[in-house]
């Protein structure tokens, strides 16, 4: 039948159990238990009472067989005439249809083959599928339905479903192991009243009873540093920041950001919580630290190699750490990048490098250090060389995946940088330096480690997926 066809003869079946007087969109079933927990503790003639989707029906004469499923797992359920009665029989096997919702009550017992089983006695109806689901192979092959329609997705594939649950335990498993060091996991504002803490363009929006114009948050960077002004010595924050940008495999405009900063430390001490960290999370989620990305089998037992970000763009593009932006572009331009701009701002051009170098990057997890302090204006600078920066980049299998510096707590040389990028920005990136942060800096931060890590990145790593979209449960996509 075509898919209006079957949707009108759904409709017309909800029509009908209303007419009879039964609920198609019934309330909770009482008893509830997970299909998980039933096949785990497995014993035959015990009652149980279950809900879930119906994702398959067989018809055997005086005989029905229903898969059900429930976030959980999936059981078979077996329906008999001369059990539920001639009336109730012809209910299920006329009205009820793959993608319903209902819930049993029956005696658990093992077919002749050995597979768990449901004899049912009862059941109701807690809600009527006006719509068939699509073909588990044929309906979603289409990748942008799948995107959108979400939640056909998850019905269709255990192997989405995996990756979801799998990103919620790695969420986990980080703040674990934060908490368990001693890190106090605080939340900081979205709406920032000017935009800071990271390069990038930022969303607007508007506040009517102030009158105010806002912005998304870029980062959570400069919040989070205030509260080490205030003494809070070790804090993170798991949430969404934003930027109005490019979509790509590796990019998303809402995206979910770890942010970790540590008073009296430095960029060494956060390449070595980087280290732990991921290792961490990787014996946690995975069991061990040896995984394979995209057929790449990665070892992500620490140490770490590290490669120097002055010296990889010497080497690839002449570029030396006191040229201007302009001169960057030029000797960028005479390599084949950036071939049809005419003026970039550092930020712009340290984004150019970095899409380079990223696709340079060989399958070991890599700190990129020695960067460019024209490049860093957060971070500081090295005691022996002043135009190279306390900072690290790290790489695996190519994906960029966290930032970390040795944080400026210089009020005079921050407000300093902040005035000399402003110069620098297009038109477009203007932004006004914060000078309230600044004010909490003159009251004194101690020195300071900061690290942040992209966590769709990570979950991309751990689950194994080509693109950020796959692992973000609902990605920003074009309307149709």
């Amino acid at each position: 039948m075509e898919l209006n066809e079957i949707i009108q003869q759904r409709k017309q079946k909800v029509n009908s159990l209303e007419k009879k007087g039964i609920a198609v969109y019934d309330r909770i079933f009482p008893g509830r238990m997970d299909i998980a927990s039933v096949l785990d503790a497995l014993q035959e003639g015990r009652k149980v009472s279950l809900s879930g989707r119906i994702m398959a029906k067989r018809a055997h004469g005086k005989a029905i067989f229903l898969d059900l499923r429930d976030s959980t797992g999936k059981i078979q359920l077996y329906l008999k005439e001369d059990i539920l009665g001639e009336d109730r029989f012809a209910l299920i096997n006329e009205f009820v249809d793959i993608a319903d919702i209902i819930g049993v009550v029956g005696e658990l017992f093992k077919t002749r083959t050995g597979e768990p089983t449901v004899k049912l006695e009862e059941f109701a109806i807690l809600s009527k599928a006006t719509r068939p689901l699509p073909e588990k192979w044929h309906g979603l092959k289409d990748i942008e339905l799948r995107y959108r329609q979400r939640y056909l997705d998850l019905i269709a594939n255990e192997e989405v479903k995996k990756v979801f649950l799998m990103r919620s335990r790695i969420i986990k498993a980080i703040r674990d192991f934060l908490n368990n060091t001693g890190f106090l996991e605080v939340e900081t504002p979205m709406m920032h009243s000017l935009p800071g803490g990271a390069a990038g363009r930022p969303f607007k929006t508007h506040h009517n009873e102030y009158d105010l114009e806002l912005y998304l948050r870029i980062a959570p960077e400069l919040y989070l540093k205030r509260l080490l002004v205030g003494g809070l010595d070790k804090v993170y924050e798991i949430n969404r920041s934003f930027r109005n940008e490019g979509v790509s495999t590796r990019h998303n405009p809402e995206f979910t950001m770890l942010e970790v900063y540590r008073a009296y430390a430095n960029y060494e001490d956060m390449m070595q919580l980087t280290q732990e960290l991921i290792a961490y999370v990787a014996r946690e989620v995975c069991g061990k630290t040896e995984i394979t990305y995209q057929g790449k089998s990665i070892d992500l037992n620490p140490p770490w190699q590290r490669r120097a970000f002055s010296e990889m763009v010497r080497e690839k593009f002449g570029i030396e750490p006191d040229d201007q932006a302009a001169v960057m572009l030029k000797k960028l331009q005479a390599k084949g990048f950036a071939k049809n701009k005419k003026r970039l701002s550092r930020s712009q051009v340290a984004k150019v490098i970095e899409d380079v170098l990223e696709q340079d990057m060989n399958v070991r997890p890599t700190f990129v250090t020695d960067y460019f302090t024209s490049l860093c204006p957060l971070a500081k600078t090295r005691s022996d060389n002043p135009l190279i920066s306390e900072r690290f980049e790290l790489y695996i299998a190519g994906l960029e995946i966290g930032n970390a510096y040795s944080e400026l707590n210089d009020p005079v040389e921050q407000k300093r940088r902040f005035q000399a990028e402003i110069k620098e920005l297009t038109d477009d990136e203007k932004k006004r330096v914060d000078e309230d942060y600044i004010l909490a800096l003159e009251y004194g931060m101690p020195p300071a480690g900061g690290l942040g890590i992209g966590i769709d990145r990570l979950v991309m790593l751990f689950t194994d997926q080509p693109a950020i979209r796959d692992v973000i449960l609902f990605p920003l996509l074009r309307p149709i």
